[in-house]
């Protein structure tokens, strides 16, 4: 029943780079060769993270040189994140020791040590995988990012017992001429839709044609569309669907989502019997038998109605139905799970949005901006910040000043019209005014980390996607309508409803206008959206812009949200999936064809890092405590390092405050007070039981979520891009 979206030409070289890679050093303990010995450090555990700056402790062992026993000890760091080195791992570099403590030693002995340590861990970088990293940050105080504004209010939710696809017009119907010929096309709109001299109107996939005497229906299927214009058309795409009968076309014009079922829904009851999903749709459908509610999951917003007919109420993901986080992982529904606050899933999905992307791009990176006419700006309440309307290039003017971003990276002027160069500061602190409700909000999760005379480092989180973390969960856009510039060009502002958005946690945001990924597919390569310049010369002008979505973090085509890591893991592995232009989630901007150009050499970037290596023979199950103490977790028992020995730490064993295997609930992205991306504030008291068994809880979970990520996933990262469709 789902349309998937990941078909993988698999090569045999890329099979030896995940060979080769996962031999890399990303296993933890990891070691630097020092001068005067050898350092172990287990895996970091972060305090804070804002940016792309972590800071934290690690445990360590020095071996020292000359033979003598391994003394334990404790480090405090800042260091910054990398992401750009692989789609799948992080570089931790730039090590700044903050303070070293050998609880077993004495003062002279501290003191040579120390300067040991101070003199050979700044000069290393070590490797961890992304899903050990946002394990971690379970226990760290994460960057505050209000999300207040976001807009909660349903669209209009229409419902079919029959396949059909949603053509949805971005306001009224606006068309452009097509050069050379007769014809016209509707330029907001993500499906084809032509017009013919006399006002016929015909739809299609590149396969399947309709004809309408109105852009607004009905629409017909006819098999005798004009034979000039099909000539005229781009070739259907390879992988357009064979539809058993043509789906219906709904039409709309204002924000609506399209749920349809293969005929009379048919419910089936979920593990525990108080919940029952719809077996036969595309779209999470669930009722809590209990009350009777049914829910929907909207782009990763639930909704909440007593029948179909509505109406349709917002509810937060930490008020959902408590069966709902019952919902067994392996069940055909289990991917939902991510999308309800408090599962293990959702903790993830959240921690793994405060990683940026990272990428150090060149001083010689270049922009053109293109505005029709002269460049036209709107004030953006409330901040000293308007943007340009008329440019599909976000473009804002700051205090006399232009800055633009595109594709992750901050470009600044004097002029609107420029010269551009890529920009070594920004005024953050007005910039991060902006609020949702402006269709350049997005620009506020783009940083400008630090900079040399040759190389400007940058970062985005996926908030520059529109994926924001809220209420515990991750949601797809603001909620809100961004009006398109009413000029005769077409700006597409990004939308949050109409596209059928689900969210897993293997592949990531996706989505596929209910049944018609075939109509979508050819509807943007031929209208100028995802392929923006595939048969540009035949078309003519009425659209600028770079996506219909203007997000790379969209799979085209399928919405999987609702399956399960064993079902979609099996897909990928059998090369079934459909592979966007922009591979999966973790795919970053920078690494697209746009942006690669603009990202320094490898030698402007080349740190001059002793690369840590792991220890294989050690097991990873060595923690720092807050007071600098060493301890050890051996077969579910704690273990404190006290002369040159390990000694059971009945303070860390009481029964009576040992907690179940699962990540602590966080208070995560709510709104007013507690609408913000952090934990929960931190006892005034330091309980040290509870803060060493979160930090197990996540390495543990951490190393777990690593192993479980589908084989091919990490293969297709690693394939070259111009190999993929």
């Amino acid at each position: 029943m789902h349309i998937f979206r990941h078909a993988l030409i698999a090569l045999g070289f890329a099979a030896l780079s995940l060979i080769a890679l996962s031999a890399r050093a990303l296993d933890w303990p990891q070691e630097v060769v020092a001068e005067k010995g050898t350092i172990i450090v287990y895996q970091p555990q972060p305090e804070t993270f804002k940016g792309n700056q972590l800071t934290g402790r690690a445990a360590m062992a020095l071996v020292p040189g000359d033979g003598g026993e391994q003394i334990f000890g404790t480090f405090w760091f800042e260091a910054r994140i990398d992401t750009g080195q692989s789609a799948d791992t992080a570089l931790v570099r730039d090590l700044k020791v903050r303070e070293v403590r050998w609880p077993e030693s004495k003062d002279a002995g501290e003191q040579r040590f120390t300067a040991i340590v101070e003199a050979a861990i700044p000069d290393a970088g070590f490797e961890i995988s992304r899903e050990r990293l946002a394990a971690s940050l379970a226990t760290a105080e994460l960057e505050e990012k209000s999300l207040e504004n976001l807009n909660n209010d349903p669209p209009k939710i229409v419902f079919r017992e029959q396949l059909a696809v949603l053509l949805s017009y971005d306001g009224e119907p606006k068309y452009a001429d097509i050069d050379n010929s007769s014809y016209q096309r509707v330029i907001n709109a993500p499906i084809a839709v032509v017009r013919d001299k006399g006002g016929k109107h015909y739809v299609t996939n590149g396969k399947l044609w309709y004809q309408s005497k109105s852009a607004m229906g009905p629409w017909t299927p006819t098999t005798t569309p004009p034979a000039d214009l099909v000539k005229a058309m781009p070739g259907p795409d390879t992988e357009t669907r064979d539809w058993p009968t043509p789906p219906e076309i709904v039409v709309a014009t204002e924000p609506t989502e399209l749920i349809v079922t293969d005929g009379a829904p048919e419910w089936k009851p979920m593990e525990g019997g108080e919940v029952l999903y719809v077996t036969n749709t595309e779209s999470p459908w669930l009722r809590d038998l209990p009350t009777g509610n049914m829910y929907l999951l909207l782009s990763g917003r639930w909704f909440r109605a007593k029948s179909t007919n509505g109406p349709w109420t917002f509810v937060p993901a930490d008020g959902l139905p408590a069966a709902f986080a019952n919902i067994p992982p392996a069940s055909e529904i289990g991917g939902l799970r991510t999308s309800v606050a408090g599962t293990p899933e959702a903790e993830e999905a959240v921690l793994d949005a405060q990683i940026p992307q990272t990428a150090a791009i060149s001083r010689d990176a270049t922009l053109t901006v293109n505005y029709e006419g002269k460049p036209k700006f709107e004030d953006i309440p409330g901040t000293q910040v308007a943007y340009a309307v008329n440019t599909a290039t976000q473009v804002l003017a700051v205090e006399g000043k232009y800055y633009a971003v595109d594709n992750g990276v901050w470009f600044t002027a004097a002029k609107a019209t420029g010269p551009w160069a890529v920009a070594d500061s920004i005024p953050s602190d007005e910039i991060k005014k902006i609020p949702a409700s402006s269709p350049v909000y997005n620009t506020t999760y783009v940083n400008v980390y630090e900079s040399t005379p040759e190389v400007v480092y940058v970062g985005y989180t996926p908030g520059y996607l529109w994926s924001f973390p809220y209420y515990g969960v991750p949601v797809y856009g603001s909620g809100w309508y961004y009006r398109p510039y009413p000029g005769p060009w077409y700006y597409p502002r990004p939308p949050t409803w109409g596209f059928n958005v689900g969210y897993n946690p293997w592949t990531g945001w996706s989505f596929g206008l209910s049944w018609s990924s075939g109509f979508f597919n050819f509807g943007v390569s031929w209208g100028g959206g995802y392929y923006n310049n595939y048969h540009r010369g035949w078309y003519g002008g009425g659209y600028r812009g770079p996506t219909v979505i203007n997000t790379g973090d969209i799979n085209i085509g399928n919405n999987i949200n609702v399956g399960n890591r064993v079902d979609i893991g099996d897909r990928i592995n059998r090369n079934e999936l459909n592979v966007g232009r922009d591979g999966l989630n973790r795919d970053s901007l920078y690494d697209r064809a746009e942006n690669r150009d603009r990202k320094a050499s490898p030698q402007a970037v080349q740190r001059d890092l002793k690369r840590a290596t792991s220890n294989n023979k050690l097991k990873n199950n060595v923690y720092a405590d807050r007071d600098g103490r060493v301890v050890r977790n051996e077969d579910n028992q704690w273990q404190t390092r006290d002369k040159g020995g390990w000694k059971q730490d009945a303070d860390l064993n009481r029964p009576a405050t040992r907690e179940r295997e699962k990540p602590a609930t966080r208070d995560v992205a709510k709104p007013a007070s507690r609408d913000i991306q952090k934990p929960a504030s931190r006892p005034a008291s330091y309980n040290r039981q509870r803060d060493m068994e979160s930090a197990r809880r996540a390495r543990t979970n951490g190393a777990r979520h690593e192993r479980n990520r589908p084989t091919q996933h990490r293969q297709m990262q690693r394939q070259p891009r111009n190999m993929r469709r």
